[in-house]
C-alpha cells in the first residue's frame, strides 16, 4: 500500500485531512472519509493504518460490526503541526496567524494577563511579538529548550520557566512542532488557567486517553 502513498505533499494533505476528519467525528465511515478527502476508500484504508501503526490514531469496537477512532495526543501534536505547516506553505499564514494572536491577546487581557511569555521559537512566535505592541501586552520572554540564541527579536530566551527573572501573567504556546509537549511543560509550570494558545494549534485542555474509549 506504501506505493499508494504519493509525493510528500500530498501525503501530508491526505494525513491532515484524515486527522481533522477522525477529531471531528471518529464514528464515521472509512467511505465518509473518503468521500470527504476525495480519494479511494482503499486509500483511506491504507492511511488510516499507517496513522494507527505510527500512534497517531486508536480504534476501538463500534455497534453494528464497525469501528470508531480518536486521535491520540500524538495525532493531535501532528495534526497541530501539519495545520500550521500547511498554512506556512500559503499566503494565508501571515493573515490567520495574527488574527488568532490578536484574539488570544484580548483573552489574555480580559483575564488580566499583560505580561506574557511565549513557549517555543517560531514563525508564530515571531507575528506575536510584532502584534504584541497594537495588543498593549508585553511579552517578557520566550521559553525554548531547543533554542541556542539568547535573545528573539529583542525578547530574551530561556530554556526553562524557573530561568526567567522577571515577573509574568501568562504563557502563549507558539511552539508549532511540538505544540502540546510545550502546552504541557506550560501547564505544569504555571498551571493550566495561565496558559493560553492560539486556535490555529489545535490545541485543548484535555484529550481523551485509551481508557476513555
Amino acid at each position: 500500500m506504501d506505493q499508494l502513498l504519493h509525493s510528500d505533499h500530498e501525503n501530508e494533505r491526505i494525513v491532515l485531512g484524515l486527522l481533522n476528519s477522525v477529531d471531528r467525528d471518529g464514528d464515521r465511515s472509512q467511505r465518509h472519509i473518503a468521500a470527504d478527502l476525495g480519494i479511494a476508500l482503499g486509500l483511506v484504508n491504507a492511511y488510516l493504518k499507517r496513522c494507527v501503526k505510527k500512534g497517531l490514531v486508536k480504534v476501538h469496537d463500534a455497534p453494528a460490526r464497525r469501528y470508531a477512532y480518536y486521535l491520540t495526543p500524538q495525532g493531535f501534536a501532528e495534526k497541530s503541526r501539519l495545520t500550521v505547516q500547511y498554512l506556512s506553505d500559503s499566503f494565508s499564514f501571515f493573515r490567520i496567524a495574527k488574527s488568532d494572536c490578536a484574539r488570544t491577546f484580548e483573552a489574555a487581557r480580559a483575564a488580566g494577563f499583560t505580561r506574557l511569555v511565549l513557549a517555543g521559537r517560531s514563525d508564530l512566535a515571531e507575528i506575536a511579538i510584532l502584534c504584541a505592541v497594537e495588543a498593549s501586552v508585553t511579552v517578557v520572554a520566550v521559553v525554548d529548550p531547543r533554542a541556542d540564541e539568547a535573545r528573539f527579536l529583542g525578547v530574551e530566551v530561556f530554556k526553562s520557566y524557573a530561568e526567567i527573572t522577571e515577573r509574568f501573567d501568562a504563557v502563549i504556546v507558539t511552539d508549532v512542532t511540538r505544540a502540546r509537549l510545550s502546552y504541557d511543560i506550560a501547564f505544569a509550570a504555571c498551571g493550566g488557567g495561565r496558559v493560553l494558545a492560539p486556535a490555529l494549534l489545535g490545541l485543548r485542555p484535555a484529550v481523551r486517553t485509551e481508557g476513555a474509549a
